[in-house]
Formats: structure tokens, sequence, C-alpha cells
């Protein structure tokens, strides 16, 4: 036995010593036969389903399959969260965002961090006891068009489950961390990826994808837990109809799409992120997201619902099988997905007890609906919004303002593609009964793209990146700043009406928790960490977290003691696109695990990242055209990484301040030759001849120009 080898097996003895002697206690407390069942992570559907007798643990992503982040713990309340301090933290040494939220069972923590690596920690102390790298290669990057981000693991009978960036889902011994299988969820030949985190349901692991902004046919699927083997397949869209459809859902839905969408990448609609479940209606409710290109009147000329794009569907667990829908942004065109989290819960609604379905979309709307069959019961703006004036009842169909599908080139609309509500998770508290909005207020403006042509290995959208781009000068943007916001919204259901808000100094904030302690806690992109009051939003205690938190917090209890758990690391769409709007202290990413409870008191080292770019541009040689056409080539190929108008929010370089900017050769080998592919940088050569990639330089370095001299004043 090699070195090595012989610390595999010393930290593989050591975990096995741990979750025989936890599960046992957790067995004996819960009223489980740790005999009977494996020592770690011996979550089935008997105990996933009975989540809220055992509210010490947190099993599934949403900590129950009603997916409301609800804690009934409260021995961490408003009366005492001002003595919460630091129990441990756990550095995940990566570079990019990190959105998980972690699972606890049985004593051990399951996360994830950037690039869809593993960790096993364990969950009192934080001592690291193992770690799986997929070792996803760096340049499937360029298809991840949100950063290369993981939202979480499931556990199931001593397994845990991941789906990698790549679309591999794998399943891993929960004591070592070893491979039980894996399996390709996707064709790796089209740009696919999985960022979310899988649900499982019924010894079958649920699993979607992403990568609809360059063209894929969405689905969902689900695998046998023991050998990984599909099970079933739903599709969201519809393929070639000369082809035959898959099911019926799908001849349905064909008859609300024109054109020939299938030719455009697949036409979108993937299932990236959320997902609930009802056992007692025995339904599974998944969002759908928009469609390739975001443009419908490219990707289905006529118009037409364009279903199920922008849809929560209901289907059969079992079977996959299309049971009911409800489509909150018929014929999508402004990337308005319907990916958002799904919230289960009953509730009394005028005199009636009903099982409703709650989510706050993109497109602004907070939905209130039956979830029995998908009839509408309410919607109401959660924001304010301009792309639409409300949501007619009789219709379920939203009022769209005129103007809004691309007509006028100078319509700002809210909320823009990254929607009112994005990814970040709300929660639901049925004490307060109030849901809590991680709520963004960004604009934006939306143009036809006159001379779209589909490119099969990047980005499709559809829309004049120029117009959708920042303003011209820095007045402009200067006065666009104000503009862009974010705020945590208390949110009631029951009224449609706001009950509180907090109004924080900039966008992209974490997701929420709620619990019964009275508390609701969040993280935010001017790093920190922060409990409020539930009933009326008080901010009681905060925590700096050095870095930008875009992750939701989870909470648990070990021996009668609880702890809150939150993943800081900033990073995301927002966090890539939106350089020049993003405050200084969300710049670094220090990508940590970090647990509270009472009474502790340690620190945090002081982190030596500053952020510094220096200007150096070359003089300008090409010509204004050439300029020109490097700026609407930027904003289709690099923006989703370097930035809008090529201003970085530093988790990738800044290309203004880069070497290769000073050597046209040296620049082309990297931007077409995949010289840096190894960190992340694939190759274009598919999407750009010589021509374009010099274009793009020439932008790069104009753009350099003046924010040397802007640098130079200052």
């Amino acid at each position: 036995m090699n070195r090595s080898e012989f610390r595999v097996a010393l930290t593989a003895a050591a975990f096995l010593t741990l979750v025989t002697l936890v599960s046992c206690a957790v067995g004996h407390e819960s009223g489980h036969d740790s005999v009977a069942m494996s020592p770690t992570a011996a979550v089935d559907a008997k105990r996933l389903m009975n989540a809220d007798a055992e509210p010490e643990s947190w099993m599934s992503y949403g900590r129950t399959y009603s997916e409301q982040r609800f804690s009934p713990l409260e021995k961490i309340n408003a009366e005492n969260v001002k003595d919460l301090g630091l129990a441990w933290s756990y550095d995940l040494n990566t570079e990019r965002g990190v959105e998980a939220t972690a699972i606890v069972v049985d004593g051990v923590m399951y996360t994830t961090s950037s690039w869809s690596i593993v960790v096993a920690l364990d969950a009192r102390t934080g001592a690291h006891l193992w770690t799986f790298d997929p070792e996803v290669a760096k340049e499937k990057s360029k298809h991840a068009c949100c950063d290369v981000v993981n939202r979480g693991v499931a556990v199931w009978k001593g397994q845990v489950f991941v789906g990698a960036l790549d679309g591999r889902l794998i399943a891993l011994d929960a004591v070592t961390g070893k491979v039980n299988w894996e399996v390709a969820t996707v064709d790796p030949k089209r740009p696919y990826t999985i960022t979310g985190a899988p649900r499982v349901i019924k010894g079958m692991v649920l699993i979607g994808n992403g990568g609809a902004e360059f063209g894929v046919r969405g689905f969902i699927a689900a695998y046998d837990v023991d050998s990984g083997e599909r099970v079933w397949r739903f599709y969201t869209v519809p393929g070639n109809p000369a082809l035959g459809f898959e099911d019926d859902a799908m001849e349905m839905a064909a008859e609300t799409w024109n054109g020939e969408w299938w030719k455009l990448g697949g036409g979108g609609g993937t299932v990236w992120d959320a997902m609930a479940y009802d056992p007692e209606l025995d339904l599974l409710y998944i969002g759908v997201g928009n469609g390739t290109p975001w443009n419908q009147e490219i990707r289905s000329p006529g118009g037409g619902d364009n279903l199920f794009l922008s849809s929560i569907v209901a289907l059969r667990p079992d079977t996959g099988e299309y049971v009911w829908h409800y489509q909150t942004t018929p014929g999508e065109s402004w990337d308005y997905t319907a990916t958002q989290h799904i919230i289960l819960a009953d509730m009394e609604i005028d005199g009636q007890s009903r099982k409703v379905l709650m989510q706050a979309p993109k497109n602004g709307f907070f939905y209130v609906i039956d979830r029995t069959d998908g009839t509408l019961l309410s919607a109401e703006n959660y924001i304010d919004i301009t792309w639409a004036t409300h949501v007619d009842m009789e219709t379920g169909r939203p009022v769209e303002a005129e103007g809004a599908r691309y007509q006028d080139a100078n319509f700002l609309l809210f909320p823009s593609y990254l929607g009112g509500h994005n990814w970040h998770p709300m929660s639901y508290n049925p004490q307060t009964g109030l849901v809590y909005i991680p709520v963004l207020d960004i604009p934006a403006k939306y143009a036809q793209d006159e001379g779209f042509e589909y490119h099969p290995d990047s980005t499709n959208l559809g829309i004049d990146g120029i117009v959708a781009g920042l303003p011209d000068t820095q007045a402009e943007r200067d006065a666009l700043r104000p503009l862009i916001a974010g705020r945590l919204v208390a949110w009631d259901p029951k009224t449609q009406t706001e009950a509180w808000r907090v109004q924080h100094s900039g966008s992209w904030n974490g997701g929420t928790l709620s619990t019964a302690g009275n508390l609701v806690f969040q993280g935010t992109a001017d790093a920190k960490f922060v409990a409020y009051t539930a009933d009326k939003g008080e901010s009681l205690w905060e925590f700096p977290t050095q870095t930008g938190v875009v992750a939701p917090a989870m909470t648990f209890e070990i021996d009668g003691e609880q702890f809150v758990t939150v993943s800081v690391g900033w990073g995301g769409a927002f966090a890539l696109v939106f350089g020049e709007y993003i405050q200084a202290e969300s710049m670094p990413n220090v990508s940590r695990v970090l647990t509270f409870k009472l009474g502790a008191s340690k620190q945090l080292p002081e982190p030596d990242w500053r952020p510094t770019v220096v200007f150096n541009p070359p003089k300008q040689t090409a010509t204004p055209e050439a300029i020109s056409e490097g700026h609407a080539l930027y904003q289709r190929v690099c923006m989703g990484c370097h930035g809008l108008n090529a201003v970085s929010g530093l988790l990738i370089s800044d290309l203004r301040g880069s070497a290769y900017i000073h050597d046209a050769a040296g620049w082309d080998s990297v931007v077409r030759g995949g010289a840096l592919r190894g960190k992340g940088m694939a190759s274009f050569a598919t999407e750009l001849d010589y021509e374009k990639s010099a274009s793009i330089r020439a932008f790069i370095i104009n753009e350099a120009i003046t924010a040397s001299k802007r640098q130079t004043s200052r």
C-alpha cells in the first residue's frame, strides 16, 4: 500500500467509525433501526416523507418534498440569535460561484462547490471526510451560461448523487466517496450542462439539464438508484414532427409551435432547477425554462404559445406521464423562465382549504396554483414590471404591454433576462404565512437580431447584443446604476401583497431559510450573512462573510445543539456579466462552508485578494467598422464570461488588461487555437475565423483605451 492509498484508507476508516457511532445515536433517538439500515445517508421514502418528524436532519435540497425551506427547529431564535457565532469553516478551494445547499443526515454533511466537486464533512466540527472531483474538462465552461456552479446533492440508502457540469449523473458511496456508477444523461456532443441538484423519489434519481441559451432540447429523466439505468424521460418541447412524437403531450405541444424550431438546436425548454413532489397526490412538479433562441419571432415565426416553455408541468413520477401544465409566459421571448423555486403548501383561501403550489418566476408575477389540477388561484406582480400590465384571471394569461416584444428598441423592460427572481431559493414559513423572496430589480432592453445565424456551439439568443448591453457613454451607465438593485421581500400569498421588505445595497443576493424561531436567514451580495425577524423583517444579527453570498442557508441539530450553515462564494450570471455594477466587497471569491451555533466565536482569516486591473493598451490600428463588428461579436460570444462591454466581474480575467491584446498571433492562439483550454478558455475556432477574432481584439483594445483614460484621470 503506497502513502496515498494509506491516507484514503485511514480517512475511510475514520469515517466509518464516526458514522457508525452517529447513526447508532440517531437511530436510537429518532426511532430508526440502526442495525437494519445503512450506517450513513440512510434516507429512504418513509424517512423523507416524514421529514418534519426529524427536523434535526436536512435530507433533501428543500429539506422536505414540499421544498418549503422552513425548519421547525427553534433553539436559535429571535431572542438569542444575537449570540450566534462561527463554530467552524471549511475552505472549498475553488474560485467560481458556490450555490449549493448542504445536506446533513446521520451527522455527516454533503455539499458541492464549483466544477461539481462533492465534499463530505463531519457536520459537528467541519472535519474533512472525503472529496470527490468528477474532473470535468475545464473547457466545458464554454457551455455554462451562468458559471460552473452546482446546487447540491441528493442522498438515498447509503449513496450520494451529483449531477456533473458535463451532463453525467454520478452515484457515490456515502462512506468513501468512491463511484458506484455513472451515466451520461445527455449527448456529450451537444452543449448541455447540469447545475441543479438531483432529487430522489420512489427509488429513482431525477435530474434535468441546462443549455437553452446555446441550443438543446430540454427534458427531465429518472434513473434507477441502484444501477443508473434510465427509467423514463419527459421532453419539454416537441421534436421534428416528421419523425413522430414520443407521447401525446408532445403531439399536443407541437400544435403551439411554428416554423422549424428543431433546426435551431431543439427549441430549448431545459429543466435546470425547480422540482417538488406531493406524495399524497403522487405528482411531480417541474419548472421549464426559456426557448432557443430567446426571440420567439426567430424560434417560432407566426407566434404560438410554444409549450412547454416557461411552464410548470405536473407528471406521474413512476412513468413521467404528463398530467397538467400552467404556462406563466406564453410565447416566451425574454428569457422569462419558470425554473424558479416551486413550493407546495396547504392553506385556506377564501374560506376553503386548498392544496397550492407557489412560484415567483422570472416574469415578475407571484403565482398561487391549485396543485391538484393546475387551476390558477391568483397572480400579482411582486415587483414593478413594464412588460405586462396584469394577469387576466379568466384566461390565466399575462396582458402584455404594447411594444414589449422588441418593437421598440428603447423600451426599458422590468424585469430583465435575469428576472425579478432567479434561481436563489425563496422559503415559506407556515407560522407567519409569508414567503421570503430574494428579489432582483434590474432592467434590460431587447431588439431584433437582424442578421441572426444559428451557431451550434455558442449562444443563440436572437437579440441585438449591443442594444441589450450597457449604454455607450459613462454618463448613461452611471444613470442606470440606481435602477440595478436587490431586496428581500416578505410576500403574503393569500392576499398577494407585500408584508415587509429589506432594501439591499446591491443585487444578486442569496436564497433564504426561515425557521420556527421567528427567523429568516439570507446572505448578501455585499458579503454579509444576516438574520431577520420572520414577522417584521427586523435585522437582529449579521456576520461578515468576506465574499458575496448567493447560496441559501440550511439548519440542523446534533445532540440537542442547533447549527446554521451557509456556503459562500461569489459567482453566477450577474457576477460574470454585470461587472460594472458589482460592489467591490463582492468581487473576491473566498469559497467556504460556514457553520454557526450559539456561543461560538471563531474568526475567519483576513483575505489577501485585492482586485486590480492595470490598463496599458496598445495603439488602435483597426478601422471603426472592424471595432463595431468586434463589439457585436463580443456581445454574442464572449459577454457571458467576460462581462457586458468587456467589463469583467473579475471572477474571470478582464480582457482589457490582458497581455494578449498586445500580440495579435498570441490572441488568436487563445481565442481560436485553444491555448488556454486547460484553464477554461475553450477554442472558438468553429464560430470565429481569423478576421472575426481580430475584430474582437480591436474592440477590446478600444475599451481598454477608454478605461485607461478614466484610470489616469482619477
